[in-house]
């Protein structure tokens, strides 16, 4: 299937699916003829926020990028801190191919290499690192594709700490080597934060930005969370997911591109959003 992207067509057949549960593997192809010249920019979209946090590392350091404080505490409190830690980083529990599954085609993917690690082995993060590798998760997703070929996936590559000139370099052609002719404008389009990476690179298409027109109209609403430290400290029994499961449900009602929130699977929320690009057919 073609990315319908800036008006071109969504290659399908048929009606509107139903969509019982969460099990939304194949949504966008068989949407309603009359949604076929719709720019992808006014579809609903369901997306992650920072898609890989099922799979973080309890033994890597944290962020470098973080503050002196919190990596002070990891340091000297490990047991106290770590786990306190975990409980305000993890924002997903399904696997990415689950997630796929669940109908979620927005994936943030938060890049940086562990100056502990190897010399190419690039990692995610969100305070600290995971255990999965950026060139595995990529195949996992091109496998998907492979699968289900008349569907598209949006690939938000971003953060990159720690990456050099070099590592762009092997992130991207990794990326080409990966999805091949599956790239924009056919089923995956990748945004990439590094401008100057994008600019040499035709594949790429820049930033998609949150609330804001982006490449083509595109831009993210973000339903998750994010506290500072001095709560986190003060709320120890409080967890991301207590403080973000109860506002979901109403979160997802709401009109807008592509909308990434936390805990995917959880509820109805992939079919909620779904249901949005029923607002766009005629009465």
């Amino acid at each position: 299937m073609a990315l319908p992207l800036m008006g071109e067509h969504v290659s399908s057949s048929g009606s509107f699916p139903s969509l019982p549960g969460t099990m939304n593997t194949d949504w966008m192809s068989p949407l309603c003829p009359q949604l076929w010249d719709v720019p992808i920019h006014h579809l609903s979209i369901p997306g992650s926020h920072d898609t890989m946090t099922y799979c973080l590392n309890k033994k890597s350091s944290i962020s470098h990028d973080q503050s002196w404080l919190l990596q002070l505490l990891d340091k000297v409190l490990l047991c106290i801190t770590r786990p306190v830690v975990m409980k305000w980083s993890v924002t997903q529990t399904l696997n990415v191919t689950k997630q796929l599954d669940a109908g979620v085609w927005y994936l943030d993917l938060c890049i940086a290499h562990m100056l502990e690690g190897s010399e190419r082995n690039l990692h995610f993060i969100h305070l600290v690192y995971t255990t999965a590798l950026v060139e595995d998760t990529l195949t996992e997703v091109s496998d998907w594709l492979e699968q289900h070929p008349r569907e598209a996936v949006i690939l938000a590559c971003r953060n990159f700490e720690g990456m050099t000139e070099g590592l762009h370099e092997y992130l991207v052609t990794c990326i080409q080597n990966i999805f091949g002719d599956m790239l924009c404008p056919r089923g995956v389009l990748v945004s990439y934060e590094d401008e100057g990476t994008v600019s040499q690179q035709g594949e790429l298409w820049p930033r998609i930005p949150y609330w804001g027109g982006g490449p083509g109209g595109l831009f993210v609403a973000g339903i998750n969370l994010t506290e500072n430290l001095a709560y986190i400290l003060l709320h120890p029994s409080e967890s991301l997911k207590t403080m973000m499961l109860p506002s979901l449900p109403y979160l997802s009602r709401s009109s807008a591109n592509i909308i990434a929130g936390d805990f995917i699977g959880t509820d109805a929320f992939t079919s909620n959003i779904i249901r949005l690009n029923e607002k766009l057919l005629p009465c």
